[in-house]
């Protein structure tokens, strides 16, 4: 690691001859696969970017000029080329993020881990820049995968309507996002990656020709004239060069001379320009170019010789998930499932193995996915839609305008729902039971376990005129929690030993050990408490409103927002029903979360058994205290 220790900043690239930048690269990536296989990440992203990353900090100058990453998880060369080489706490409290972080480097100019709205921020920034009349350069780095976003290409269409701005675009080319990218953008650049190229072509005619009596010089301007038809053709990267974007590539991303020429005429062209690279994801590292399925995208804590996992876990939601479409993919024809370019991740590669032809990837793409759901559902299909909870926030509008008012049996599968920890702000899906509290007809389950994941999923494929949404948690799935009784479509999950009990828990999904965890100790301190499972959070059950009056307080406790969450739908249930119980709510504060692990984050925020049980025991305290004073006071003419 000679030479990367001795790289405390992008300008210290400028001294290493071209054999010392190769002796560099190899030096990352096996700091990479050191360093990731101790602590899990992005592994094979980083692995394929990094000659990419080097030449893009020797021909620009990082922090003036703007280098943004789309969608981040590929910035961890950028973070070693400017002074961050500690990966020790990598995606842990108080380490490094994941993702760029504006708290860790002034290098770290965005914070996107969403994908393909790196170009939207690119084209703010390079108008600012004319605006301003600032000669720094902006660099918008985006994955093939990223571009099969519309969000991208929105963006470039503006882009490409001022000519004289400059903006280099360089698509990072290796035929996948988590797993092979699809679609026709897809197979457009595959067509360039395997054409031969036209100006090779057209620089051997011209010698040939020029030498030809009369007709050649003719018949070359000829030729040349007719250039972008050809290239179309042979090499249709005409199809950039129709938006008005200059076009270089396709180039090896693993040459650094050629990304270094490449990059510096891009530099110098004054306005917006694509640069084509070809990497290769998991590039150096064998276990990741043998795992077809997503190249070592994402890895836990891995031994760094085999690729293999160091530890595994037990049963995990998106799993029990997986098993049980593929079970109803066998009862039911009509059954059909839909992934915005996460297939395993989101555990359908089960369900594509079985049903090839029912199965869709729209690529990164929530927004199409959602409205292409309601026309499937229109034509008689029932759509299973499975997406990270945090990425369904993006396709609101179609779900609202598309789904529900068009009552369409759509059911979306919300996988990494409430605090995932590690990954960031961005990705806890802590949003979604808030934002779709206000869609008239939907219904949001909540499971518990794992054999709750599988009942609910039923129920929500049941229902063919009104979206549906099952959401769960990260990881592994905890042990069956059983109910003893029912309420209304509830489960009970504890029956209070006092005849008048003092505090009902509404317990929502994976929380439900922690809620019976937070009877236990009320119980302790002469509190007692029924817990119930609602199950179907939205619309609240109106078996609640009396169940509640049975009690003097009310808590929810959820893994969601507190802000619109379900507590906020349980008081504004009880109100309506004219219960005037005391009700608090628990879950997480409106706040962006700083990535550390899901147990940390809910200790930092109060979301645990004894916090929780503290507050309601000073909340009945006070309650008991208000009822005494009242009895002792005198009564009043």
């Amino acid at each position: 690691m000679d030479l990367l220790t001795r790289i405390k900043g992008p300008r210290d690239l400028d001294r290493l001859s071209l054999g010392e930048l190769d002796q560099l690269a190899e030096e990352i990536r096996t700091f990479l696969v050191d360093a990731v296989s101790k602590t899990g990440g992005h592994l094979g992203p980083n692995l394929g970017v990094v000659e990419l990353t080097i030449a893009l900090h020797r021909v620009f100058e990082s922090p003036k000029d703007k280098v943004l990453w789309d969608t981040g998880h590929q910035a961890y060369v950028h973070k070693l080329l400017t002074g961050r080489q500690d990966f020790s706490r990598l995606k842990s409290k108080g380490g490094l993020s994941g993702y760029p972080s504006r708290a860790e480097s002034d290098h770290d100019v965005i914070e996107n881990s969403h994908a393909s709205g790196v170009l939207g921020w690119a084209d703010g920034m390079a108008k600012a820049n004319e605006v301003l009349k600032k000669d720094d350069h902006v660099v918008a780095v985006i994955g093939d995968g990223a571009l099969t976003g519309g969000m991208a290409w929105e963006a470039l269409n503006n882009i490409a309507a001022a000519k004289d701005r400059p903006l280099v675009i360089v698509v990072n080319d290796n035929e996948r996002s988590y797993a092979p990218t699809i679609g026709g953008l897809a197979n457009h650049l595959a067509t360039l990656r395997t054409t031969d190229g036209y100006e090779r072509f057209l620089a051997r005619g011209k010698d040939f020709l020029e030498r030809t009596p009369v007709v050649g010089r003719p018949l070359y301007d000829t030729l040349h004239g007719a250039k972008k038809g050809l290239k179309d053709f042979i090499a249709p990267q005409g199809m950039f060069e129709d938006l008005g974007l200059k076009y270089v590539g396709p180039i090896d991303g693993h040459d650094i001379e050629a990304l270094e020429s490449a990059l510096q005429r891009a530099k110098r062209f004054g306005g917006p320009v694509i640069v084509h690279c070809l990497t290769e994801k998991g590039r150096g590292y064998t276990p990741a170019l043998e795992d077809e399925a997503d190249r070592f995208h994402a890895v836990g804590k891995i031994h760094p010789d085999t690729g293999l996992p160091i530890s595994t876990s037990g049963l995990d939601w998106t799993s029990v998930f997986g098993e049980e479409m593929v079970k109803l993919g066998h009862e039911r024809e009509d059954i059909v499932a839909i992934t915005a370019a996460m297939l395993q991740p989101v555990g359908l590669g089960k369900f594509e193995e079985a049903f090839p032809d029912r199965i869709y990837d729209v690529g990164i793409a929530e927004q199409h996915g959602a409205v292409s759901a309601a026309g499937l559902a229109t034509g008689g299909l029932h759509p299973v839609f499975a997406v990270y909870a945090t990425f369904l926030n993006r396709a609101f509008d179609q779900v609202l305008m598309d789904v529900a008012l068009h009552k369409c049996g759509v059911t979306f599968v919300l996988d990494r729902a409430g605090i995932t920890g590690t990954d960031g702000a961005s990705h806890n899906g802590m949003w979604d039971m808030s934002i779709l509290q206000c869609v008239p007809t939907l219904r949001i389950a909540a499971p518990r376990d794992a054999d709750q994941v599988r009942a609910q999923l039923r129920e929500a494929v049941a229902v063919d005129d009104a979206p549906t949404v099952v959401r769960f948690s990260k990881g592994a799935v905890g042990p069956a929690v059983q109910a003893v009784g029912k309420a209304g479509g509830m489960d009970i999950l504890r029956e209070p030993k006092a005849a008048r009990p003092d505090v009902l828990i509404v317990s929502v999904g994976a929380l439900a050990p922690m809620c019976l965890e937070i009877a236990d100790l009320l119980d302790a301190q002469g509190i007692s408490s029924t817990v119930v499972d609602p199950r179907w959070v939205k619309p609240v059950d109106e078996a609640l409103a009396p169940l509640a009056e049975r009690h003097r307080v009310v808590v929810t406790v959820e893994d969601n927002s507190r802000a619109g969450g379900v507590g906020s739908a349980v008081a504004q249930a009880l109100r309506d029903a004219g219960v005037d119980v005391p009700l608090r709510d628990f879950g997480i504060p409106p706040v962006f979360l700083d990535h550390a692990s899901r147990g940390e984050v809910m200790a930092d925020i109060g979301l645990t058994a004894p916090d929780i049980a503290r507050q309601v025991t000073g909340l009945v305290a006070k309650l008991d205290g208000r009822f005494e004073s009242r009895a002792v006071e005198p009564a009043r003419d």
